[in-house]
């Protein structure tokens, strides 16, 4: 069945993120309400958001609004019927009879509830309506998370629940994952349980609030926030509310109801109003002292708050469970009691709620944002002796020591190539960065914390380019990279080693330039942020296969430096191939001066296109999973026609563009809208992007470029006020104006 149109019952949050989605997606959509004018209030509020639900803002007009008195009608024409209102069964079942009256024959119906079973849901449908409903349980934001429950009845039309689910992998970019009818379905069941273990554990061994989340964090794969962190994300007293609901639900022997008991210090924050970010704080809360924001974070024996303070593990940025649960401590003590506890209860769940125990991996992986699922991590521990030890569990005595753990995600076409999929020799690798060999290809990705970039990421680029093979560089980390470490570049700037630091800018630029001119094209597929030192990777690639996602720009003069890899040069030659640029190089060199300076960034390539961030050659993709099949195809297609690029030569206008830019920043100075840093800064840019002292009668090299960008780069870290940016950034992760 082919989905054409549809239409959206319920604007709030999810239903508005919905429309916005399918919209996303080209997909004509209507939105309804009680009243048009909530509609048209949903509908201003999805141009508005923040972080923007819409990859192209000026679609907005392509998401029409209605009211279900007098708009009712476009349920006729919709092959999908989506209600997301209010979680009140009464109403729903109203709007099903309405919907199932006027609907086109064979249209798929199907609510976003993400707590009434579809049981209860379906209990005044026909028979034959039961055929064509189902769950689909969007996790919010909708834009941005990857997980769809598809939640099926008896009844179902299989061949139509599993088109559905095709559209959503394929058009809405969803890891669609279906799911039999069981309370919290499957992502929620699992990623609560998970939260609730490992915070019941900190209680019973007396662990701090931050040496929990420092555990149940990224040394785990799982998000920074933690569990007290993601509890104050959430809101306590709407968490308390969902245990709540699953306590009723859930049989009494069910292991749930033993870490879902209502704690103490939880119903007296919920009390005195502490429900986490959205109230006066949680288990951690800001607090202003002297004029200074401090985080304190709660004592979980007293309930009084101290200040936070932070926790080492030692462990470095790559993930190993294996070595955190070995460890000889209270942390490797915590670490092991809650993977034994969520594993055995992920097993509890099969067949009940999903007959692939690779579902549930994909349920943690794409609704929760873990990097390994509760079957991954098995995979990488004592794997036959976790069987042996858990027999109890239906799921592990059948499988006895016969587990094979497959690479695969589960919701994926098998066809597809991805990262998981593909089990790969490394050709190089260091503690940045490994080089894969896929044999007409070859793969880079990024290993370190946020994918930040330093000398061992260049060595690995490079490797590359001389193999003189086609390469992709991709990963599956959150980020495609952040940029450069600047803990790196601090540790030399803290003992004066200029040298050092100097060396590493030149490494880096040439390792670009290695790139751009290699035997063999090079592909970018960048997804999360690519800002900085890593979009300055991908400027430099032939082509970019980006996600919808992705955050792009160059960011550097947040922490008063500029791009050196490149990137000002880069742009700068992006703008004058524009007609613009063409007609007045003055034009090309004052946009991209306003695109660094200001530190732009474009979170889609939508966005990113009118900024020359992502050109029209470039390719992108809704599902993250199918980049690497993009890409391959890509390199297929261009390989064997494939000349690298000519050097380009650049006539810039030296003083007289430079004097416009000295003329616009002292009055953002004047307007109190940059500091002094900021002026210099400014200035610095303006060096670099007006060519120097040169003029139109000259010719500039890419080498003339690099050195400009590096004689700024090198005055601008030098200065006590740019080392007070990055020290300000590295601490609070927000940047500093001076």
């Amino acid at each position: 069945m082919d989905i054409k149109k549809v239409v959206v019952i319920g604007s709030g949050t999810m239903g508005s993120g919905i429309a916005a989605h399918l919209c996303n997606a080209n997909v004509p959509v209507t939105l309804l309400d009680l009243t048009t004018e909530i509609s048209e209030k949903a509908r201003n509020r999805i141009h508005k958001s923040r972080p923007p639900l819409l990859l192209d803002k000026t679609k907005i007009e392509n998401i029409k609004v209605g009211n279900i008195n007098d708009n009712f009608d476009a349920v006729k024409e919709a092959d999908w019927v989506v209600e997301a209102v209010v979680e009140r069964i009464d109403i729903k079942h109203n709007i099903y009879e309405k919907i199932f009256k006027n609907r086109k024959q064979g249209a798929i119906v199907s609510s976003n509830t993400s707590s009434i079973p579809i049981k209860v849901l379906s209990e005044k449908l026909t028979e034959e309506e039961k055929k064509d409903f189902c769950i689909t349980h969007f996790f919010n934001p909708v834009r941005y998370m990857g997980l769809l429950e598809i939640v099926k009845n008896e009844n179902n039309d299989l061949n139509k629940i599993n088109s559905l689910k095709k559209f959503c992998e394929i058009e809405l970019g969803k890891g669609a994952i279906v799911c039999n009818d069981t309370p919290g379905f499957l992502g929620n069941r699992i990623g609560v349980y998970a939260m609730q273990v490992a915070m019941t554990e900190a209680f019973r061994m007396k662990l701090s609030i931050e040496e929990a989340d420092a555990v149940f964090g990224r040394p785990m794969g799982i998000p920074k926030t933690g569990v007290f962190g993601l509890y104050d994300l959430i809101g306590i007293d709407l968490m308390a509310d969902v245990l709540k609901s699953f306590i009723k639900e859930l049989s009494e022997n069910d292991e749930f109801q033993i870490v879902a008991k209502e704690i103490p210090l939880v119903k007296k924050l919920i009390d005195t109003g502490y429900t986490g970010r959205k109230g006066k704080g949680g288990f951690y809360r800001m607090n202003k002292a002297d004029g200074k924001k401090i985080l304190e974070a709660i004592n979980l024996e007293t309930g009084e708050y101290h200040q936070s303070k932070k926790i080492n593990l030692k462990l470095g940025d790559k993930i190993d469970i294996k070595k955190i649960i070995e460890r000889d401590d209270i942390y490797g003590k915590y670490a092991k009691a809650i993977l034994t506890k969520v594993i055995r209860y992920a097993a509890f769940l099969i067949p009940d709620v999903s007959s692939k125990y690779i579902d549930i991996d994909d349920a943690l992986r794409l609704g929760f944002n873990w990097t390994l699922g509760p079957f991954e991590m098995l995979s990488t521990i004592d794997t036959n002796n976790f069987i042996k030890d858990n027999l109890d569990i239906k799921y592990f005595n059948n499988l006895k020591n016969n587990f094979i753990f497959e690479k695969r995600p589960g919701y994926l076409d098998p066809s597809i190539d991805n990262l998981r999929s593909l089990k790969l020799k490394k050709t190089f690798s260091n503690s940045s960065a490994n080089v894969k060999n896929a044999g007409s290809y070859q793969i880079v990705e990024f290993t370190t914390k946020a994918n930040a970039l330093d000398t061992n990421s260049m060595l690995a680029l490079k490797e590359a380019a001389q193999n003189n093979k086609s390469t992709i560089v991709i990963n599956e980390a959150m980020q495609f990279s952040a940029g450069v470490n600047l803990n790196y570049v601090m540790d030399f700037a803290k003992n004066n080693e200029w040298s050092k630091i100097e060396k590493f800018i030149v490494d880096f630029q040439q390792t670009c330039k290695t790139i751009k001119y290699a035997e063999k094209p090079f592909i970018a597929a960048p997804s999360g942020l690519a800002i900085g030192g890593g979009f300055e990777v991908v400027l430099h690639c032939d082509y970019s296969v980006s996600h919808t996602n992705v955050v792009l720009g160059l960011v550097e003069s947040l922490v008063g430096l500029i791009p050196a890899g490149g990137g000002c040069k880069e742009m700068l030659w992006r703008w004058l191939q524009t007609p613009e640029g063409k007609e007045n190089s003055e034009f090309a060199s004052m946009k991209v001066f306003d695109l660094i300076g200001y530190a732009v960034t474009s979170t889609s390539p939508n966005e990113a296109k009118p900024n020359q961030f992502f050109l029209n050659k470039d390719k992108v993709v809704i599902n993250r999973d199918r980049q690497l099949t993009t890409a391959i195809n890509l390199i297929n297609k261009i390989e064997n026609d494939y000349t690298k690029p000519d050097q380009p030569i650049f006539r810039l206008s030296g003083n007289s563009v430079k004097d416009q830019m000295f003329e616009k920043l002292e009055k953002l100075y004047i307007e109190k809208k940059v500091m002094d840093h900021g002026l210099e800064v400014g200035k610095q840019i303006a060096f670099v992007l007006s060519g120097g002292n040169t003029n139109l009668n000259s010719d500039l090299s890419e080498d003339d470029l690099y050195n400009l960008e590096l004689e700024a780069f090198m005055r601008l870290i030098q200065m006590p006020k740019t080392q007070e940016r990055i020290k300000h950034t590295l601490e609070t992760g927000k940047p500093l104006v001076n």
